[in-house]
């Protein structure tokens, strides 16, 4: 019997929707869904280390959604899988906003580095807030940094080596937010005309915006003493 996945309105579907497209535009490979409580948690990977030597921030999205259900579990799937799922869920659906919606969840892949890093979900500790517009300066620049670096054709090693470069700077005046992480908000749609409010905990930092939330796990050697 197929794994279900029950959000509770159709609203919520699209909002999903919206957030995975967005995501997938960065990085389509897999999306880990943490159920518990009432509440589903979507994670996705905007940057993450792709080797020993690589120095790239852990850089994740998550978005929260109400489920119609009390149903537990915490599985890695692939996103185009999740997506087509999710696109023939809302055919069925309609104009209905109102109606709760259950579709089957992909089958789970074990292979992906991220997702066996877990951010804390308690203990975060407030460390005052941004504006969107420093946030979408610093993305805005970085992307245009990459594209001038890059020329077509260029091998994935020396692609990644410049990402990791450019994503892992400081955004100037927030102590130990790396540009991957202004990069995240922005691709992901999280900016607004709101604060971004920041918290750490640990070795991570993460911004919150009423549209969505980042999480950055920081190297060794950014930590605090």
């Amino acid at each position: 019997m197929a794994q279900q996945l029950t959000l509770a309105d159709s609203l919520s579907l699209g909002d999903l929707h919206t957030y995975l497209q967005r995501a997938g535009r960065v990085e389509d490979g897999s999306v880990r869904l943490v159920a518990g409580s009432g509440i589903l948690a979507v994670y996705t990977a905007i940057l993450y280390p792709r080797g020993i030597l690589d120095e790239s921030p852990t850089v994740l999205g998550l978005r929260t959604f109400a489920l119609a259900d009390d149903a537990e579990f915490d599985s890695v799937v692939p996103m185009r899988s999740l997506v087509e799922r999710i696109v023939r869920a809302r055919a069925e659906v309609g104009d209905d906003e109102s109606r709760v919606v259950s579709m089957s969840r992909p089958p789970e892949v074990n292979t992906v580095t991220w997702a066996g890093i877990s951010p804390p979900r308690g203990g975060w500790r407030a460390l005052g807030e941004t504006d969107a517009e420093r946030l979408e300066a610093a993305a805005r620049a970085g992307i245009a940094e990459v594209a001038a670096a890059i020329p077509d054709g260029t091998g994935e090693q020396l692609v990644q080596r410049v990402r990791s470069e450019v994503w892992g700077r400081g955004v100037e005046g927030l102590e130990y937010v790396p540009a991957g992480a202004a990069f995240a908000t922005f691709s992901l749609g999280f900016l607004g005309d709101d604060p971004v409010r920041l918290f750490e905990t640990g070795p991570w930092t993460r911004l919150t915006t009423r549209r969505g939330h980042v999480l950055v796990r920081r190297k060794p050697w950014t930590l605090k003493a």
